[in-house]
């Protein structure tokens, strides 16, 4: 209270004063104050240059409570707006009817009748109020005495500096998308696809429309792919492809070819990990949109190797001496883990470990920075099952065995992430893609305690990141009066806005450049640079899994046949010898030589 403001006691004029004298002074000097006053008038000024409002309707209360129901996925509707603006309803109609007409708030039907609506922010309103954000910033930063441009300013304000550039939050379609049944997807269960069912409220409000998923493990996941492949129409909109199958499930006919409507849209790959694009297209056409990138890479505790003094193993010699210094089973820590269960899992290691003792598991033509499996035909398609990589590679996993923990022979991706993410092991191979199980727990005792590595490399070999990851594609089978809205739908899924909006929500891989970079994505965990630098510098390789006809069964008969190698049934001459045998006849039965 200030002196010239106090009110006057007739029966003890001096009263207000006296109490006045004895409080305690202000901690705000009349420059602060003044200031302030200064920051409070621009504020205001910001306000109504920068948001397209009309005064008198108290729309600032009204497009405060669309933007929190847009971020949290929650519908709007007339008379919830109405409720939030505190006004009379005619009046706050009169204003809702003055927002729309401005082009700030989209009203799209409910039913089909359209006697409902819901109201959502249009991208124009989205983008006034990440600009008016950033003004406001501005204005902040100097009032506490903090130069905006400093990095002290970049770290208090949401960790950026002015030339990030940060990914909006997605807004709703203009119109909703007309699919009988809602929108249906075949996914799979990890926590990409898991965010996008956490995300399932704000999806079907950006969509429009009821989306009903449905998650399978990576076998069942094919299986379920290729039984809806028999039928007449199919019963699923969008299918989650392993890159891997793209090859193969495009020369059977089992998805559709999306050159037509690339080319009509003239839809933009550049901002796309180019090795997610080449593997998620086959023989000249895309069949599918990536919507993940997740390397597998050597992870190792950093905390651990630094207490012990051992170095980061870049040889697979080096790797097998750190293992066993890091084994101490009476302690409950075993030195590494890795996918040795029986069938896909193990199919992947080997091929992987194969790649990096230089020889792909088929013969595909050399080219710069790997080999060439886009053009690969005829004998470049012949196994190599009996090559002395084959070999070299089943030696190693004999080696690394010794050094595992006890369920090594049933452990495949989720269980060698929680072997390393719970402290049991202190090095592990493990996709990007369930990092969340230790990045972003902060319970695990590897939380900001984990390094990262390409694969160890083999002698006469290479050092590898072999790519993983998902690309969204439509069914061939697809009823036709679907296609144009599920189209519609996968450009969405995959988009830039959408990428950020999965990790924001647990997911911590994505395929696009602008994702990796956006401030705040970078800012949960190194690993998004980490991955992001090696797809800039074309590390990542999809040649050790490459994506052609026939690669599933190769996978699955190195899976199966060397597992009675690391079990102990079987030598490493007869295994490889009758995998080879397998897998001609497969490549033979399907015409590939």
């Amino acid at each position: 209270m200030r002196e010239g403001r106090a009110e006057i006691n007739e029966t003890n004029p001096e009263g207000p004063y006296d109490k006045l004298s004895q409080m305690p002074s202000s901690k705000i000097s009349n420059t602060e104050f003044a200031r302030f006053i200064d920051f409070i008038e621009k504020f205001e000024d910001e306000t109504e240059s920068s948001l397209s409002m009309a005064l008198g309707y108290r729309e600032m209360r009204m497009l405060l409570h669309v933007m929190r129901n847009h971020l949290a996925g929650r519908l709007t509707t007339p008379t919830s707006l109405a409720d939030a603006s505190g006004l009379t309803y005619g009046t706050a109609k009169r204003g809702i009817e003055s927002i729309i007409q401005r082009g700030l708030l989209i009203s799209r039907p409910r039913t089909k009748s359209g006697k409902t609506v819901s109201l959502h922010p249009s991208p124009q309103m989205i983008q006034e109020w990440e600009s008016y954000i950033e003004r406001i910033k501005g204005l902040l930063g100097p009032l506490f005495g903090i130069d905006p441009t400093s990095d002290s300013a970049s770290k208090i304000f949401l960790g950026m500096t002015s030339s990030e550039r940060v990914i909006s939050t997605p807004a709703v379609l203009s119109a909703r998308l007309e699919l009988k049944g809602g929108l249906r997807v075949l996914a799979h269960a990890d926590p990409t696809f898991m965010a996008m069912h956490n995300l399932k409220r704000q999806l079907e409000s950006i969509f429009g429309l009821e989306i009903r998923n449905k998650a399978r493990s990576i076998d069942s996941l094919l299986d379920e792919i290729l039984n809806n492949a028999r039928l007449a129409k199919s019963r699923y909109d969008v299918v989650a492809c392993d890159l891997p199958w793209f090859g193969e499930l495009a020369a059977d006919g089992v998805l559709m070819p999306l050159d037509a409507l690339i080319k009509r849209d003239d839809y933009d790959f550049s901002d796309f990990h180019p090795m997610a694009i080449q593997s998620s297209g086959y023989a000249g056409s895309q069949y599918g949109i990536p919507v993940q990138t997740t390397p597998e890479l050597l992870c190792y505790r950093q905390d651990v190797f630094e207490a012990m003094q051992l170095t980061p193993p870049t040889t697979t010699e080096a790797l097998v001496k750190v293992a066993r210094q890091l084994h101490e089973p009476a302690k409950g820590r075993y030195g590494i883990a890795w996918n040795a269960a029986r069938g896909t899992p193990l199919g992947h290691t080997f091929s992987f470990l194969m790649a990096k003792f230089g020889q792909p598991l088929l013969n595909l033509p050399s080219c710069q920075g790997g080999y060439d499996f886009q053009q690969a035909r005829g004998e470049q398609l012949r196994p190599m099952f009996q090559s002395d990589a084959a070999y070299r590679a089943c030696e190693y996993m004999l080696d690394i065995l010794k050094y595992s923990p006890p369920n090594i022979l049933s452990m495949s991706w989720y269980e060698r992430a929680q072997s390393y993410a719970s402290g049991e092991t202190s090095m592990a191979y493990c996709y990007t893609l369930l990092a969340p199980l230790f990045e972003l727990n902060r319970h695990s005792p590897a939380y900001g305690n984990t390094s990262y590595l390409p694969h160890p490399v083999g002698n006469h070999g290479r050092a590898i990141t072999p790519i993983g990851g998902y690309a969204l594609a439509i069914p061939a089978n697809l009823a036709p009066e679907r296609v144009e809205a599920v189209w519609t739908a996968l450009r969405h899924l995959t988009s830039a806005n959408m990428s950020k909006l999965y990790i924001m929500n647990g997911s911590l891989v994505t395929p696009r450049f602008s994702v990796s970079q956006d401030p705040e994505v970078s800012a949960l965990s190194p690993l998004i640079k980490i991955v992001d630098d090696m797809a800039q510098k074309d590390i990542l390789q999809a040649w050790p899994r490459p994506p052609v006809p026939g690669i599933t069964d190769l996978i699955s008969i190195a899976g199966n046949e060397i597992f009675e190698v690391l079990d102990g049934r079987r030598s490493i001459k007869k295994a490889l010898s009758i995998a080879q045998e397998r897998a001609d006849k497969v490549m033979r039965d399907k015409g590939h030589y």
